[in-house]
């Protein structure tokens, strides 16, 4: 087998179901390099975590000898600038630093916390709309709906405008699949196009709303913040929004998703978390190491020669750091392809690591251990339609399309 046959299958849908026994051929290879101007494939935990906090490491897309597309923030998939996400220091701290102030500590310190019963409320509302029914799409009815309704309320999205948000929202997620990508022309981009545009217009309007009357929600802090660090511009601040609304709700669909398919194969974790809430956050975390909803990052650049394993990566290659790889690798983590939520010093690679952690993870822990927690409680003996069940073509964006139950009904 050639390493290129084997980049290939890694990225082919195919084996989008279960990539990880093509991630373990991947570690033997720790830096493949598949052919003349490819990307630079790394696989092992500490080689990824090394470069996840190397300086000679640029998140600058401009840096690539051959740019290349982002599914998460370019700017012809917003038709806006780069997100912080896809900027070097310093631009990239200051954005991230006005944006922490009205997500987390030291300005907003219980923001994220005080949200709890509102996620708890939203999860019941959700769960109690499944009815009768004896089988569900966990996706559709579950999952997807309740991180956009999530990031409206956070945002400060008015209640009567969520349906219109989330249909704008849907044809941009479809949008990001590669198979539709590489042409302009196809319904579901123009759809999306389309899409951008009015959330674009929308976007704008609350953001002229929140400056002449700023409210308790996220898009009027981001509005005005006048820090150390000033404030964002009104592209800077629809940028930000536009992050949060895509790349954070994306991967916590994933991850609640993911997280219910591992626990209906592992029925006594299932029924552990159904008799101890307690342990839901051992259970997310080792989701994340297990099953992580980003599956690689694709779009990182070394700005000088680096030296790895005895391989120069040139200036201006592109680097690919396959965290999911790097979750199992066994030089890191004992008995790497089993699901052990008693895992001890679980310092996974799910959220990355260094200056481009992910930003939303505290809001997607926290919804994602009541999710599961409420599913696990009130689901009456859920079992799985189909394993595996259909996945997304995004071979970055890694979870099934549909995750259909079958269950006795739902519990009190």
């Amino acid at each position: 087998m050639t390493h290129a046959s084997l980049l290939r299958r890694i990225t082919d849908f195919s084996s989008r179901a279960d990539p990880y026994p093509l991630y373990e051929e991947l570690r033997r290879t720790p830096v493949l390099h598949e052919e003349e101007g490819g990307p630079y494939v790394i696989s092992s935990y500490y080689d990824i975590l090394g470069l996840l906090h190397d300086p000679r490491i640029s998140s600058d897309a401009t840096n690539l000898i051959a740019p290349g597309a982002d599914e998460l923030s370019d700017p012809e998939a917003t038709g806006l600038p780069p997100s912080f996400i896809r900027l070097d220091p310093p631009e990239h701290d200051r954005l991230r630093r006005i944006a922490n102030g009205s997500f987390g500590p030291p300005h907003r310190p219980r923001r994220i916390d005080s949200m709890r019963g509102e996620l708890r409320r939203i999860v019941t509302e959700l769960i109690d709309g499944i009815g009768d029914a004896r089988r569900i799409d966990l996706v559709d009815q579950f999952a997807y709906p309740f991180p956009v309704t999530v990031i409206c309320r956070l945002l400060g999205v008015p209640r009567e405008d969520e349906p219109r948000f989330r249909a704008w929202v849907d044809p941009i997620v479809a949008a990001l699949d590669p198979e539709s990508r590489d042409n302009p022309e196809a319904p579901v981009q123009r759809a999306a196009q389309e899409a951008r545009v009015q959330l674009g217009m929308y976007l704008a309007g609350l953001v002229e709303q929140r400056t002449r009357e700023p409210r308790e929600d996220m898009l009027s802090d981001l509005v005005v913040s006048h820090g150390p660090d000033g404030s964002m511009s009104m592209m800077e601040v629809l940028s930000t929004a536009v992050l949060l609304l895509i790349a954070g709700h994306e991967t916590t669909v994933n991850l609640i998703t993911n997280g219910m398919l591992t626990l209906l194969r592992h029925p006594v974790h299932l029924e552990r978390l159904r008799e101890d809430p307690g342990v839901a956050a051992n259970i997310v975390e080792e989701l994340l190491r297990y099953e992580p909803p980003v599956q690689l990052v694709p779009q990182r650049t070394c700005i000088t020669d680096i030296e790895l394993r005895g391989v120069t990566i040139p200036k201006g290659s592109r680097i690919w750091l396959v965290l999911a790889a790097g979750n199992r690798d066994p030089e890191r983590f004992k008995d790497p392809d089993r699901f052990d939520p008693d895992r001890e010093d679980l310092q996974h690679l799910g959220f990355g690591s260094g200056i481009h952690s992910c930003f939303g993870a505290p809001l997607a822990r926290v919804e994602t251990q009541i999710a599961l927690v409420e599913l696990a409680r009130r689901l009456d003996n859920p079992r799985l339609v189909e394993d595996p069940p259909p996945y997304r073509e995004n071979a970055v964006l890694r979870g099934p399309r549909h995750l259909n139950l079958d269950i006795d009904g739902v519990r009190p």
